[in-house]
């Protein structure tokens, strides 16, 4: 079903106008600031995660608008070694780096480089002529068609372009296992003509190419010059220094039987290509600050990364009716299926997906969420006036532990949550 992008337009003008609007704000002045009681109750949900083996540690971080209002680690960066988790424990942070490409997207828009509606391949070629896949052929060959319409920034933003991972899309690990043998096929074709479905994918890496065409430099150069060294984010990055190792949190994979097993660090590298997708390092604080900027309707500390218009539109439905959210694994190695709110509708924005109906006990309709491949996960609630953020290492995706302690945590904030 085709959706209705008369809405989603009518969405945007909305969300502009009521940001251009005295007093409304993404993140209201004129509100009381946030405090967390009770953060006992949440320092013994966490520890007991660790004291059980559910994870072996954990570090998660809240903020108000005005300053954090709570912070905690727990456990150890690695199973089999002694370090302590802290708060500026690093962390691969892998999808995540979704909101800071996003982010930089938004800024160009702002200054009239990129355009949100017009043919991407205006920029990068390569995005020209797209073919969907509409199927195989008896003999299993793929059958491809060209496009109906080009596809824009917004549906890379959104993830309704027609890329879509194989870790979650049998089709592309289907065709992929084809076109090894067949270097005549295009190498990615869309799974499905742009606006018309939702489907998790790489939109976000061609993003990130956009923006390195229409900047002049480099994705990791343009993060550090235009969010990071604003925003004081000096552990995010798309390689450590050997400082930043000795703090990095070891990865650890779920067994059959439960158990954790403890991964070695991974070899020092210098990537001289860089994801809008994936493969960036981060820490707790360094993300909240991300998030605090945010739901500051873009500016923090004096700092400004974005116009509160434009936080607005990224954080309002682009999509339209189409169903967001859900993924089916084809490698439960990597990730288990996922459905982070069961019964719930699920839309996606500019940058984040979004929660159309309130959390029970946790967060509000509306409110901003995604993660990374290694069980991180933040959210932002524009309501409660909160951001917050919750690291873990350790495949797969969507580990039930690590998720329900994610819910534990939730929760216990939103216990806690009271006007200062």
């Amino acid at each position: 079903m085709t959706p209705k992008f008369s809405r989603r337009e009518a969405l945007l003008r909305t969300a502009a106008i009521a940001a251009a609007m005295p007093g409304a704000r993404f993140a209201r002045a004129d509100v009381l600031p946030r405090t967390l009681s009770r953060s006992g109750d949440i320092d013994a949900i966490l520890q007991a995660a660790v004291d059980a083996a559910e994870v072996p540690g954990v570090v998660a971080m809240v903020t108000s608008e005005r300053s954090v209002i709570y912070q905690g680690a727990f456990g150890v960066r690695g199973s089999d070694a002694a370090a302590k988790m802290s708060e500026d424990t690093v962390f691969r942070i892998a999808s995540m780096v979704k909101l800071l490409t996003s982010v930089a997207a938004m800024q160009l828009v702002e200054r009239g480089k990129l355009k949100l509606d017009e043919p991407a391949a205006n920029i990068d070629p390569t995005l020209g002529s797209p073919q969907v896949l509409t199927g195989f052929d008896a003999k299993g060959v793929p059958q491809l068609r060209p496009a109906r319409r080009p596809i824009t920034l917004r549906e890379l933003l959104s993830h309704t372009s027609g890329f879509s991972y194989r870790l979650w899309d049998a089709n592309v690990v289907r065709y992929l296992d084809v076109a090894r043998n067949h270097p005549a096929l295009p190498r990615t074709p869309l799974m499905f003509d742009p606006q018309t479905k939702w489907a998790y994918g790489g939109g976000l890496d061609r993003v990130g190419r956009l923006i390195e065409i229409v900047s002049g430099t480099t994705l990791d150069r343009y993060f550090r010059d235009h969010i990071a060294d604003a925003l004081g984010m000096k552990d995010t990055g798309f390689s450590v220094t050997e400082q930043q190792r000795g703090r990095e949190a070891r990865l650890h994979v779920r067994q059959a039987d439960g158990t954790l097993v403890a991964r070695p660090i991974e070899k020092p590298s210098v990537p001289k290509v860089f994801s809008g997708g994936g493969g960036i390092y981060s820490t707790a604080p360094d993300y909240l600050t991300l998030l605090q900027a945010l739901l500051n309707g873009g500016t923090l500390a004096g700092k400004t990364i974005l116009r509160p218009e434009t936080v607005a539109a990224m954080s309002a439905n682009q999509i339209g009716d189409l169903e967001a959210g859900i993924l089916k694994t084809t490698n439960p190695a990597l990730s288990n299926d996922v459905d982070f709110f069961p019964g719930l509708r699920l839309r996606w924005g500019l940058g984040h997906m979004i929660n159309l109906d309130p959390v029970q006990d946790g967060r509000n309709a509306g409110s901003l969420t995604w993660a990374g491949l290694y069980n991180t996960y933040y959210w932002i609630d524009p309501a409660s006036r909160i951001a917050a953020v919750i690291m873990m290492q350790i495949l797969p995706f969507a580990d039930t532990r690590a998720l329900d302690l994610y819910r534990r945590f939730e929760r216990g904030i939103y216990r806690g949550l009271q006007p200062a």
